[in-house]
């Protein structure tokens, strides 16, 4: 497996956290892998033999490039053989801004947006084995695209606040830190991202505690819980399973054994 990161250029840093390329051998029976939330949005290239998702009337393939949004609980994608993902690790509050697209709820959108032009180019890069140009490829294209939307200042200084916090802080104080009303800053919240100030806010505290189970899978839980604002262990425990759908002692066993085969500073997309 391979995992490289760019970070975002600073004029993007208000929409975009980074980018990030991986790619897995999945061998030549069909597979499946696991992807957990976080409180992030993806906007995800693919290169392979096609990727697909399942769904209740069966696998349904997947456009390259795909929207994930904010997820509620863990998604399950399959593919087969060689596969190379681009990644664009957006804000939710921006990320609909940023593409030009109403915002709304749910997991995976199939969208159809300029942006799909970089396909042809990215996979020249992957194919002459140049991931860094790749990734360079993708930041360039929205440092161009970025400049015609100013981004919303309230929204802004909001998720600012409870990226620093960690997802902690109730509504009120992200609200006095945006310098807006609690109403304000939900409606605005929710027209932006499709989601509230508290369910982001949920999904950043749950990416704490799972990055932070990630590395250290032994330890305590009940500190843990203290450290991200959880009232004890069993509400970190109860918020963990929600999101993931195992306990964070699950959790902490798989990480153990993937941090023998997996970098230890990605956790973000695949977690089988």
């Amino acid at each position: 497996m391979q995992h490289h990161e760019l970070e975002a250029p600073a004029a993007l840093r208000n929409a975009i956290k980074d980018f990030w390329y991986i790619s897995r051998d999945f061998g030549n029976e069909p597979s499946s892998f696991e992807v957990t939330p976080d409180g992030c949005a993806e906007i995800v290239f693919h290169f392979g033999r096609g990727c697909s998702i399942a769904t209740p009337a069966g696998l349904q393939p997947l456009p390259s490039p795909f929207l994930v949004g904010l997820l509620n609980q863990p998604i399950h994608f399959h593919t087969q053989g060689r596969l190379e993902v681009i990644g664009v690790k957006c804000f939710p509050w921006a990320v609909f801004e940023l593409l030009g697209l109403p915002s709304g709820p749910g997991s995976v959108r199939v969208v159809e947006h300029p942006i799909a032009r970089l396909q042809a180019p990215l996979a020249t890069w992957l194919e002459a084995g140049n991931v860094a140009e790749a990734l360079a490829e993708v930041a360039r294209y929205f440092t161009l695209a970025r400049p015609r939307t100013a981004g919303d200042q309230v929204l802004g200084k909001a998720g600012g606040a409870m990226r620093a916090a960690g997802g902690t802080l109730p509504v009120s104080q992200v609200a006095a830190a945006a310098h807006a009303t609690v109403r304000t800053l939900e409606r605005k919240f929710k027209q932006a991202a499709g989601h509230t100030v508290k369910d982001v806010s949920g999904l950043m505290r749950f990416e704490q505690a799972r990055d932070h189970l990630w590395l250290h899978p032994a330890a305590n839980l009940a500190g843990l819980a203290q450290e991200l604002g959880y009232t004890d262990q069993s509400h970190l425990g109860r918020e963990f399973k929600r999101y993931s759908g195992t306990t964070p002692a699950a959790f902490a066993r798989k990480a153990t054994h993937w941090q023998q085969t997996v970098s230890t500073d990605f956790v973000a997309f695949i977690l089988a």
